[in-house]
């Protein structure tokens, strides 16, 4: 008995290879349908050759073009071979790919995410559906589909979800915590562990109206905002005068203040060595600079200063929440760009802060008494001064920002001008 004849040996020539390719791509775009053609252009000889043993129909040599009929060709295969043609490619090449069934396949997937996350309660928030808008248009929903990885998406909404609706004096969550919490995987929300974090963090960012920028520290600071801990060592606050109760982190404000020293507070120092305050009172600035003058020229002298460090910390947050707790009030400087303006109604809005020298007037006596060649013009997206509306105008209209440490001299003297408030705490 003659054994079967390898369809690899018979087909697996050079002269076949661009035919075979062409009858690959016209079986995968229709799913598998045998009713159209393939064509090969400026055939070899052994092409040319090839194709006259397959249609029966002699072609001269220069032939411009010749099409086969792909079900010819499956018939050709068959009788050679004993073997269908989407056999013989799989063979040669691997397993066809049915773009058709694919396309259905990914259409329905988008629909069930789509569906899915309309359903969401967070779909009442405009940022959240401006989110969605975004990863649908720029082409992440259809890379996660063809990935096949429909779970980033849905984990994503669970970890937002799960965020929106914890309450507003929930303790910060470390992001292990949330990661295990949201998808029973502590690394999943890990920087570079897949789509997943890069989509929550595009998330939050929208909620924040900003960008989401490169580096380690932005990152650090986007999840602080939601009071999610990255780092719990690196999440600080620089105080100035601002004495405590409690043992250990109470003791250790209490006495810097004494000396007018200024002190970094870890959030796990927050975490760990609880404290209370009774400070009606509380000064808060974005630049150490300003804080520095301050233990610099007042000492102990100074009333109680925070210092935001930039964009406020998870520290910062709950220190403030401490402050509030105590019966203080917050009063706030922070430099006078759209960035600054956005930080100082985030804290209005959190904890009914006082702007401290956030007025129109500053702005302008600021700019006035400031070079021009070095004065740097706004940018970012503007944000409405409700505290003072003519602000806002008066930013519009000179177009340039002006930072907190080219009116430390104004804020220092109003910090003279207030004795220490300080109640004995210890």
């Amino acid at each position: 008995m003659t054994a079967p004849t390898d369809p690899r040996s018979l087909y697996g020539g050079p002269q076949y290879q661009r035919l075979l390719a062409a009858a690959r791509r016209s079986l995968e775009r229709t799913g598998g349908r045998l009713d159209g053609s393939v064509s090969i252009t400026a055939p070899t000889d052994a092409e040319r050759e090839a194709l006259i043993g397959i249609t029966g129909a002699y072609r001269p040599p220069g032939t411009a073009r010749i099409t086969v009929k792909v079900a010819d060709l499956e018939a050709a295969v068959q009788a050679a071979t004993g073997t269908p043609l989407a056999a013989l490619l799989t063979l040669l090449g691997g397993p066809l790919v049915d773009r058709p069934g694919r396309k259905e396949a990914q259409a329905r997937t988008r629909a069930q995410l789509t569906t899915t996350a309309e359903a969401s309660p967070l779909h009442a928030h405009s940022w959240y559906r401006d989110w969605l808008a975004a990863i649908t248009t720029d082409g992440t929903l259809t890379s996660l589909i063809n990935k096949n990885d429909s779970t980033s998406l849905t984990r994503a909404i669970r970890v937002l979800e799960h965020l929106y609706t914890r309450p507003g004096d929930a303790p910060p969550l470390l992001l292990p915590v949330l990661a295990e919490a949201t998808t029973g995987d502590t690394k999943a929300l890990n920087h570079g562990s897949g789509a997943l974090p890069t989509l929550v963090l595009r998330a939050l960012a929208q909620a924040r109206n900003t960008t989401l920028a490169n580096g380690a520290e932005a990152r650090r600071e986007l999840w602080d905002s939601f009071d999610v801990i990255v780092d719990d060592l690196a999440s600080r606050v620089l105080v100035l005068n601002l004495p405590a109760h409690g043992e250990g982190l109470g003791e250790w404000l209490t006495g810097a203040a004494r000396y007018g020293t200024p002190f970094h507070i870890s959030l796990h120092q927050l975490v760990t060595l609880p404290i209370s305050l009774d400070q009606p009172t509380v000064y808060a600035c974005e630049n150490p600079a300003v804080l520095r003058r301050a233990a610099g020229e007042l000492g102990p002298k100074s009333p109680p200063l925070v210092c935001a460090e930039g964009r406020p910390s998870t520290a910062f947050h709950r220190l403030t929440r401490a402050i509030r707790q105590g019966g203080g009030t917050l009063h706030y400087h922070g430099d006078f760009d759209w960035s600054g303006i956005d930080m100082t109604n985030q804290l209005i809005s959190r904890y009914q802060a006082r702007p401290w020298h956030m007025t129109a007037a500053d702005y302008l006596a600021g700019t006035s008494a400031t070079n021009e060649e070095d004065q740097i013009p706004l940018n970012g997206k503007p944000y409405p001064t409700p505290w003072d509306p003519q602000l806002a105008e008066a930013m519009h209209h000179t177009n340039r920002a002006l930072y907190e440490e080219a009116v430390a001299d104004t804020l220092l003297d109003d910090l003279m001008k207030h004795p220490s408030n300080r109640q004995g705490a210890s």
